[in-house]
């Protein structure tokens, strides 16, 4: 009995060894990078590839992906799965840890500033998270790869929806399109109020070109009421610049809550930014 037992337990170590050594899982059809931005912040870029010939337009869209450590596998599965998704880009902005949310991380790129009271953790990277993704990391994929300049996207979710309908206020030439999937609007009492009336004013003044820009806010049907109310009122206030070619949709995924939402829709995302064309 004792020689089984001591077998056993012997058996039991090796596995756990193995275990201890494993390789880390591998995607097929991906690369990863490295990136540091101007500060000095290490930045964990995942690429899914695209496949097949470049498109007439002469180059491939391209989707960036907020918080990439959690959201990259779901996404880039969703479009390998898929003939029709395959030929484009998506770049993942992550971080170099190995939890699937680095909450110390997003919540400085993807908040504006707040009082010194409120800084813990610290907050207010907005804008230098904006910097880098134009200053370093579009240049660097451009190099890399043919891309469609007139089909460049963003999806974030949470403070990166947030994040996302930022871009869109202050810098609307980045992206074409947006994705918020359950943004945090409420966030420092609305602050996304004062940016989105300055947008407002400018696109009204004809100092913005909106005609092939869309913003999509997606939803849980579980997400808190104040976000859903938030979103929507926010989608109906923007359908006042469709006479400029602004389009903005609202959704609700039946059944999903906050945390569940982002693994539920990777297709229907990826098919509506893929299937909008500039012409």
């Amino acid at each position: 009995m004792m020689g089984i037992l001591f077998k056993w337990l012997s058996a039991m170590l090796l596995i756990g060894v193995s275990f201890a050594h494993a390789e880390p899982v591998t995607l097929d059809g991906t690369e990863q990078w490295m990136m540091k931005s101007a500060q000095g912040r290490d930045y964990r870029i995942m690429i899914s590839l695209p496949e097949g010939d470049v498109p007439f337009t002469g180059g491939y869209p391209v989707i960036y992906l907020l918080d990439g450590n959690a959201y990259f596998p779901a996404f880039h599965a969703a479009k390998r799965a898929q003939d029709r998704l395959r030929g484009s880009i998506l770049v993942a902005i992550g971080y170099p840890s190995d939890t699937p949310l680095d909450f110390v991380r997003r919540a400085f790129d993807l908040s504006p500033p707040v009082p010194q009271e409120r800084n813990n953790p610290p907050q207010g990277g907005q804008d230098l998270f904006l910097d880098f993704i134009e200053q370093r990391l579009m240049p660097r994929v451009n190099e890399r790869f043919k891309v469609d300049q007139d089909q460049r996207s963003l999806v974030g979710h949470s403070f990166g929806g947030m994040f996302g309908v930022y871009a869109l206020f202050t810098r609307p030439a980045l992206f074409q399109h947006v994705v918020a999937v359950s943004p945090s609007l409420w966030w420092l009492d609305r602050y996304l109020l004062a940016p989105e009336r300055a947008f407002t004013e400018r696109a009204h003044a004809g100092q913005v070109d909106l005609t092939h820009s869309s913003l999509t806010l997606l939803l849980g049907e579980r997400d808190m009421v104040q976000e859903i109310q938030d979103a929507r009122a926010l989608q109906l206030r923007l359908q006042a610049l469709s006479q400029y070619g602004l389009r903005s949709d609202f959704q609700i995924e039946p059944g999903e809550d906050h945390m569940s939402v982002p693994f539920r829709v990777p297709t229907r995302v990826l098919d509506e930014l893929l299937s909008t064309r500039r012409f």
